[in-house]
């Protein structure tokens, strides 16, 4: 069935990621995945028939960068043809009654417009040979896809009007932060794309995860009567022993992928890190979905006008607890954390609260099972907390539950008025004591921070309405220190837009570290709360600098503890190191987190009295 009659008939399912599934099957990230298609073909059949088998309406032929400007790189410039026609042959191979789309990438990277005044024209003439080889191999369709330049865009589908009358669906790279650099850009980009006579069907693709893409595709739907393409990718990579793993499950993208449908998604398939997983649980979760109710949903959001996210008013931040107002009003937070026990009693937990509460502590930070350790719950433990008549703040690590958990746990805070939350994506099982425990993952705490803020404006993370609004002060960690700081920042900045409106930074020693990252994040501020970490000896000062990661401790300040000369005398030398160290970074700070080392929470009062 051409895909014309599929899109009228109901929701099109594409397939998801070739690379990921050449990564996961060994192929080592820098060969030339094209290539394969001449010599281990029946490796890109057996990807082929999982994804057909997986329930996509059309298999893309592994032909993304098979253009003579990337395969020039290998070598292979002259192979355009062979590999093109190649790559279309085993996609048909696999195919049974799916549709055949001929894959057509960037060939164009953000630097060539301004290396080359001719680069427009050399990536159309490289494109016209690919669309050439793709169409005398007798594909079904064309799909350009991740598109960051437009006019790279524009300049494929130039050659591909004087090359082929193949239908084609043309999908931009969006930028993750493509609100901050300007709605209208990508709006304009997706108009100009969509005008054109030779496109079938247009949209976005990589760059971003379901989430995202919902809000992007819910921004854009109404620019262009043509049917609409999403493909977003399972989340954004996390580092994983050196591996960038995508998070999604299959699970949370089929109920995204619902989502999309039914705000005008035509046309849905995956990209970096999907699987034939992700789009066997896509393909049950929206063909389910009739068409009627596609299109009564989306004529229902255009005529109202209404962004989702404002049809109720979020609580003002001064409102919703003790820590909000203080934040909002800028008044200094002092906070000492307690890590919840290992027992079943939180009385010497309560009594420990209680004496921070008479030493004028305004707020308990409970780890969630930092170290990936086994403890008493947190969210019971703030409970006690609270009962001890001390503002609790409830650390939410991702790293045990599903998004559906997740949410719920949310929703049982702020019904026992627990709503300063700190979010976290949690060290995973293998640094704990069961490192064979089953990590979860569905989000991270930018995840984490977005879905309290929808909370927060009486949606779920699906975008369902739920009858009361939390009251969530949304908290996310950030680590100074990190070795890989340009990430770090990227990831902090990523979770302001989500939707944070405080940090707490990791254990503060160095100062020329913690200055770097309140300049780093200028223009993205939000309060930073200092976490400070009282030395109890010089071993506890190594064991910092050595065995923690992202923590850094100058020379000087273990040489320091060393100097002690008993157990007392060095308690009070980390504790006028943690004093001066407040007193250095006092005006760039909005408040403390003090860490209670082995529990003596007498130390952490120590340091903020």
């Amino acid at each position: 069935m051409p895909i014309k009659d599929l899109v009228q008939k109901g929701v099109v399912i594409g397939d998801g990621a070739f690379g990921t599934m050449l990564y996961q099957k060994g192929v080592f990230i820098n060969a030339c995945f094209e290539e394969l298609n001449l010599t281990k073909p029946d490796l890109i059949k057996a990807i082929h028939s999982e994804y057909a088998a997986a329930g996509c309406d059309f298999l893309e032929t592994n032909t993304y960068a098979a253009n003579s400007i990337k395969l020039a790189g290998f070598g292979l410039a002259d192979k355009v043809e062979e590999i093109n026609m190649r790559g279309a042959e085993l996609a048909r191979e696999c195919a049974g009654e799916s549709l055949v789309a001929g894959s057509v990438g960037s060939a164009s990277t953000a630097s060539d417009a301004a290396e080359s005044d001719n680069y427009l024209d050399d990536v159309r003439r490289a494109y016209a040979e690919q669309i050439a080889a793709l169409d005398k191999a007798g594909v079904d369709l064309l799909v350009f896809e991740t598109f960051a330049d437009v006019n790279a865009m524009l300049a494929a589908l130039d050659a591909a009007s004087d090359n082929t009358d193949r239908k084609i669906i043309a999908t931009l790279r969006p930028a993750l932060n493509w609100r901050e650099r300007g709605a209208e850009r990508i709006k304009s980009a997706l108009a100009r794309v969509a005008e054109r006579e030779n496109v079938f069907a247009c949209g976005f693709n990589c760059g971003m995860g379901p989430s995202d893409m919902l809000e992007l595709l819910d921004e854009t739907r109404d620019l262009t009567d043509k049917p609409f393409c999403i493909q977003p990718n399972a989340g954004l990579p996390q580092n994983v022993d050196g591996r960038s793993i995508y998070m999604c499950t299959p699970e949370y993208m089929a109920e995204y992928s619902k989502r999309m449908y039914e705000k005008g998604a035509d046309i849905i398939g995956g990209c970096c890190g999907t699987t034939p997983a992700h789009i066997s649980e896509i393909a049950k979760a929206v063909k389910g979905v009739s068409k009627a109710d596609q299109q009564a949903r989306v004529y229902s959001v255009k005529a109202s006008g209404q962004d989702e996210e404002q049809e109720k008013p979020v609580v003002p931040l001064k409102e919703r607890s003790l820590v909000g107002r203080k934040l909002a009003n800028g008044e200094f937070l002092t906070t000492v954390e307690i890590t919840p026990p290992r027992s079943i009693s939180l009385e010497t937990t309560a009594e420990k609260a209680e004496k921070c509460r008479d030493a004028g502590v305004d707020a308990i930070n409970i780890p969630d099972g930092p170290r990936a350790s086994f403890r008493q719950s947190a969210l019971a433990t703030a409970v006690r907390i609270k009962q001890a008549g001390i503002s609790p703040i409830l650390h939410v690590c991702s790293r045990d539950k599903n998004i559906i958990s997740l949410q719920s746990d949310m929703l049982a805070a702020a019904s026992m008025g627990i709503n300063d939350m700190l979010f976290v994506t949690g060290d995973p099982p293998k640094v704990g004591d069961y490192p064979d425990a089953t990590g979860v993952f569905d989000v991270d705490a930018i995840g984490m921070a977005r879905m309290a803020r929808m909370l927060n404006s009486s949606r779920d993370i699906a975008g369902s309405e739920v009858p009361d609004a939390t009251k969530m002060t949304i908290g996310v960690g950030v680590n100074p220190g990190a070795n890989d700081f340009e990430r770090e920042i990227e990831r902090y900045k990523m979770k302001v837009e989500a939707g944070a409106e405080y940090c707490v930074t990791q254990p503060v020693f160095d100062l020329d570290t913690f200055f770097r990252f309140t300049d780093a994040i200028k223009g993205f501020e939000i309060p930073v709360i200092a976490g400070i970490w009282p030395f109890t000896s010089k071993r506890n000062a190594e064991f910092m600098a050595n065995e923690v990661p992202g923590i850094v401790v100058p020379k000087e300040l273990i040489e320091r503890m060393g100097k002690a000369d008993n157990k007392e005398d060095a308690i009070k030398t980390g504790i006028e190191i943690a004093r001066e160290s407040i007193d250095a970074i006092r005006d760039k700070i909005a408040g403390l987190a003090v860490s209670a080392p082995f529990g003596k929470v007498d130390l952490a009062i120590s340091v903020i009295q």
